[in-house]
Parts: C-alpha cells; sequence; structure tokens
C-alpha cells in the first residue's frame, strides 16, 4: 500500500517502479521523464526494469500574466496541444499564444541540449515506452507528451505517476494506452502528496541522466 503522503520522489518513483515491474513485466521497456521534477522519480522506475532513460522534454503554455496556469503544452518536434476552451474563455489572442510558445520552445531546445549532451533522442519504436512524471494536475504536459511520442512509433505508451488528479488520469487514459496513477491520498494539489516537493535541477537532471546510463551499460 502506497504512504498517505511520499516522503519524496526517490520514495515516489519506487513505489510506481514496483507497480509498473508487474504490469510490465518481460517487455522490452524504456523510460522517458519529464524534467526537471519527473526525472528522480523515473530513475527509479528505470532501476526497477533495468532499463535505460531518458527525457521526454514537455513546456508548459502558460496563461499571458499568469503563468503558473496553463493554456497548453509543447514538446520536441513541433507537437502542440491547446485548451481551447480556456483561450476561448480569456480572449487571449493568436498573437499572445504564438509568443508563449516562441518563449517556451527556446527553453525546450535549451534545455534538449543541456539533457542530452548531443545524445540523439532513444529509439522507442516497437518498444514499451513508460512516460513519468511526479505528479498531474490538470494533465496538459503529459497529454502533449503522449502525442509526440505516439509519432515516433512505440509499441505501447504507458502513462505513470504518482500523484494525480482523478481527472487528468481519465483524460488520459483516451491518449495513452495504459495509465498508472497511484495517488496515495485524496488530491487537492501534486505538492500535498510529498513531505519533500523541492524544485528538482537541471544539474540533477543531467547526474541522474549519466548515472542511470552507467548502471545500465555495466549490468548489459
Amino acid at each position: 500500500m502506497a504512504p498517505d503522503v511520499f516522503r519524496d520522489r526517490t520514495e515516489a518513483g519506487q513505489e510506481l517502479g514496483r507497480r509498473l515491474f508487474q504490469a510490465c513485466a518481460g517487455r522490452d521497456v524504456v523510460v522517458l521523464a519529464l524534467p526537471r521534477g519527473g526525472v528522480p522519480v523515473g530513475f527509479e522506475v528505470a532501476r526497477a526494469f533495468d532499463a535505460p532513460l531518458d527525457v521526454m522534454v514537455v513546456r508548459k503554455l502558460g496563461i499571458p500574466g499568469h503563468a503558473e496556469y496553463a493554456m497548453g503544452a509543447i514538446a520536441s518536434g513541433g507537437t502542440r496541444v491547446l485548451n481551447d476552451a480556456v483561450v476561448r474563455e480569456l480572449g487571449i489572442s493568436s498573437a499572445a499564444v504564438e509568443e508563449v510558445a516562441r518563449a517556451e520552445g527556446i527553453e525546450l531546445e535549451r534545455r534538449e541540449r543541456l539533457y542530452r549532451d548531443g545524445r540523439p533522442p532513444p529509439d522507442v519504436r516497437g518498444r514499451t515506452a513508460v512516460l513519468v512524471d511526479d505528479g498531474l494536475a490538470t494533465g496538459s504536459t503529459m497529454r502533449v507528451a503522449v502525442r509526440a511520442l505516439r509519432a515516433l512509433q512505440p509499441a505501447r505508451i504507458v502513462v505513470a505517476v504518482p500523484v494525480a488528479s482523478a481527472e487528468a488520469c481519465e483524460l488520459l487514459r483516451s491518449e495513452a494506452d495504459d495509465v498508472l496513477c497511484v495517488t496515495p491520498a485524496p488530491f487537492r494539489a501534486v505538492g500535498l502528496g510529498y513531505q519533500d516537493f523541492s524544485q528538482t535541477s537541471d544539474e540533477e537532471v543531467v547526474a541522474l541522466l549519466k548515472r542511470s546510463a552507467r548502471e545500465t551499460a555495466s549490468s548489459n
């Protein structure tokens, strides 16, 4: 049974890895984490499968003037998902959407260069791709990640998160092949599912990706 509140992202990833191993044992798995907070979770999931870990870089498109609220998201390869209802309701112009998307696109490219350090994206064709994040509130960023990943032709896409709203999990069931949301307590906010929800740094992401690569290489 999952704790009411996870101690940190490491404990959440270990719990997620145990549950996923039961569901995906024997499959050719690659783990793709949404940076930054999804990477410590994904590191533990990848360990459970002795599978490669990489990142799926996605950026939220924040509402102009209220960037903490999402009106959509973008991912590598030009994939974009917009919440048309939010855009219409708030009267956000196409020019404003494009301005936010352009700025987030610059940050997306920066992160990809930093995290991959010249490495190409992993080959997921015909494999079970497990998309991991530390939590889902609206599900908009994970939704665009699933759509971007689908274009790379994996055999199966599994979305796995420790903490999520029931609405986000239900939304993603129509996008992914399988969805695992642990959600240890009634959902109020992602951060409230953790005792330690401190921000993950770029340096931590890079270090965990390198460590995972070393561990996977040494076991093969």
